[in-house]
């Protein structure tokens, strides 16, 4: 069965579609402004449960997703459209006014208007269909093709508190009654902040991506599209700290920064001879890009192996 991706390939170029590959797409607005346009589509039970989270938390994490897909772009957000997809349950309940509630909360923090959308019923999933406008200086987005061997790879932030977080939800925690260091894992989960792609931009970056399915699957897309390779060291692999409390083996802490996804943070490469020094401290140098098209190496105590994509796929 071909994945997601693979169809999105097929479909870009069986009908020749050049906005179509990157976070967002890239449309001309004026002569000093591209238009940044991404969309994202949220269903009950397969990308999130209502038992797990609370509206405010889901109204915020509707919104994340897709300002994410703006930063991975060096863009600045300015717009969106929601639409709900609402079965009689929700619709007769105190739901929507929580979640707006915690969707307004992060829209007032980005300065993100609400412009419009639709609201309709469906039988049984609730359905949450977000799209979110922003902005770019004319020809500066920052694509997913734009890397060259030689460049460094770096994220910000930490990795895997998301899929910890998850972890612990399909294990039975809750939020309520977590302690300290697992509400920071459920929270990476439940609402994750998207983060500011534009002074990554302006340091230069070559290429970048938003981790939202897992480094390993966001570098292979990112490399694919600029016909590249990498390598990745595993020391320097920014962990979260507080999946350690969790007291997993270190292959399964690895694995959960590697493969798990819904952290948000932003892969992006640079040159490091251009790019400003000091990085501020966020930003973490894990590997390079390599000649070595389409090839993934992972190093971890002097052992080299091949890196193969394990994050998240919907088929």
């Amino acid at each position: 069965m071909r994945s997601e991706f693979e169809f999105i390939h097929y479909i870009k170029k069986k009908n020749v579609l050049g906005h179509v590959g990157d976070d967002c797409a890239v449309l001309p607005k004026d002569a000093k402004t591209d238009l940044l346009v991404t969309a994202d589509l949220l269903v009950e039970d397969i990308d999130f449960r209502l038992e797990w989270t609370t509206p405010g938390f889901l109204g915020h994490k509707a919104l994340a997703v897709s300002l994410s897909d703006i930063a991975a772009m060096g863009g600045e957000p300015k717009w969106s459209m929601l639409s709900l997809g609402l079965p009689e349950r929700i619709w007769s309940s105190a739901f929507l006014d929580e979640f707006y509630e915690g969707w307004h909360q992060l829209a007032s923090h980005f300065n993100v208007e609400l412009v419009g959308g639709d609201v309709s019923r469906v039988s049984d999933k609730l359905v949450i269909d977000s799209i979110v406008g922003g902005e770019v200086p004319r020809g500066r987005a920052v694509l997913r093709s734009g890397a060259r061997p030689g460049d460094a790879i770096y994220v910000t932030g930490s990795l895997g508190g998301a899929a910890a977080g998850l972890r612990l939800l399909d294990a039975g925690s809750r939020y309520t009654d977590a302690n300290g260091r697992e509400r920071s894992l459920l929270l990476r989960q439940l609402k994750p902040s998207p983060q500011n792609g534009i002074p990554i931009r302006e340091l230069g970056a070559t290429a970048m991506i938003d981790i939202s399915d897992g480094l390993s699957s966001d570098l292979a897309h990112l490399c694919g599209s600029s016909g590249v390779g990498a390598a990745v060291f595993a020391d320097l692999i920014p962990i979260d700290r507080g999946i350690r409390s969790l007291e997993l083996p270190p292959d399964e802490m690895l694995d959960l920064a590697l493969n798990g996804g819904e952290d948000l943070e932003l892969l992006f490469t640079a040159n490091e001879k251009k790019i400003s020094r000091p990085l501020p401290a966020p930003f973490h140098r894990i590997g390079e890009i390599t000649a070595n098209v389409h090839i993934l190496e992972l190093t971890r105590e002097g052992i080299t192996s091949r890196l193969h994509p394990k994050g998240y796929r919907h088929f």
